[in-house]
């Protein structure tokens, strides 16, 4: 880790003391091996994150939060001369008040899993809801199937090519690609973020059925045509979640909807920081790596 100087604050922002952050396997992974294409605010060196939790050490003038609230961050611009891409893992942050999200106490490290959540939901939304195939038992595509569940729209099929994944299916059945022979798929969620999956998907479509990609793609996507004029098939891109989907994620899990235990994997001192980036896109038992930066100080 390296000390960062902090942009001088702003009317409105509040300073967070960061208690955990997670790694996202999709675009943190993409930047860890130098394949993150061309984005907004790209390039090095960065302050990545999205999927941090902390505490509020300082308030904003506009008195949205106590010190002392547990909030949600879903990206911040805290610091100069480093790009702040997507900005939020570090120990403490300076955040305009309306980016952050109160969260309750109980969640604690799990709020972490938010920004998936509501990424998770925002797929679901894009898709239309009718969905019975989930490719991908990472976090997001478990998390794709539990919204399901929670919304009453019916438990999906779960795929999942590692068999070290493929437990942890709570109300749904979760299987190797190869042991399904079904193709009449209504409705599919690609959540693993393979860039060959348009194929493999189309060839399980019913007529008029529609694919959703969900995950972050480090190739360019193509198809076979033939195959989708057969099926009239749909293609639709899902993408960044809203503050909308935020609320409702936090709406399920306060009425016990959704639940978002079980799913951090591994939890590691953000000292450690190397090696918990290893094992996050390393590992593949390793479904979420959160760092703790509790003892960063």
């Amino acid at each position: 880790m390296k000390p960062l100087q902090m942009r001088p604050r702003e009317d409105g922002s509040c300073i967070v003391d960061v208690l955990y952050s997670g790694i996202s396997t999709g675009t943190e992974r993409l930047l860890w091996d130098g394949r993150m294409p061309e984005f907004p605010g790209m390039g090095y060196p960065l302050v990545p994150g999205y999927e941090s939790v902390g505490r509020i050490a300082k308030g904003g003038a506009a008195g949205r939060f106590r010190e002392g609230d547990l909030v949600f961050v879903p990206g911040a611009k805290s610091f100069v001369d480093v790009r702040n891409l997507f900005g939020a893992t570090a120990s403490r942050l300076d955040v305009d008040s309306r980016r952050l999200v109160k969260v309750p106490d109980h969640l604690g490290e799990h709020a972490t899993l938010i920004s998936l959540a509501a990424t998770a939901y925002h797929a679901v939304y894009v898709a239309g809801g009718n969905v019975d195939l989930v490719i991908g038992h990472g976090v997001l595509g478990r998390l794709i199937a539990r919204i399901l569940l929670a919304m009453g729209l019916g438990a999906p099929v779960v795929w999942e090519a590692n068999p070290l994944r493929r437990s942890g299916g709570d109300g749904y059945a979760v299987i190797a690609p190869e042991a399904d022979d079904r193709r009449e798929y209504r409705s599919i969620i690609d959540a693993s973020g393979d860039p060959g999956i348009l194929d493999k998907a189309i060839g399980r479509l019913g007529r008029s059925g529609v694919v959703t990609l969900a995950g972050f793609y480090s190739e360019p996507l193509s198809f076979a045509f033939a195959p989708a004029f057969m099926r009239e098939a749909t293609i639709r891109v899902a993408a960044e979640f809203t503050s909308a989907n935020i609320d409702a994620i936090l709406t399920m899990v306060d009425a016990g909807d959704l639940s978002l235990a079980g799913l951090i994997s591994h939890t590691a001192p953000a000292a450690d920081c190397a090696a918990a980036y290893e094992t996050a896109f390393r590992d593949a038992a390793c479904t979420k790596m959160v760092l703790d930066w509790r003892n960063a100080a």
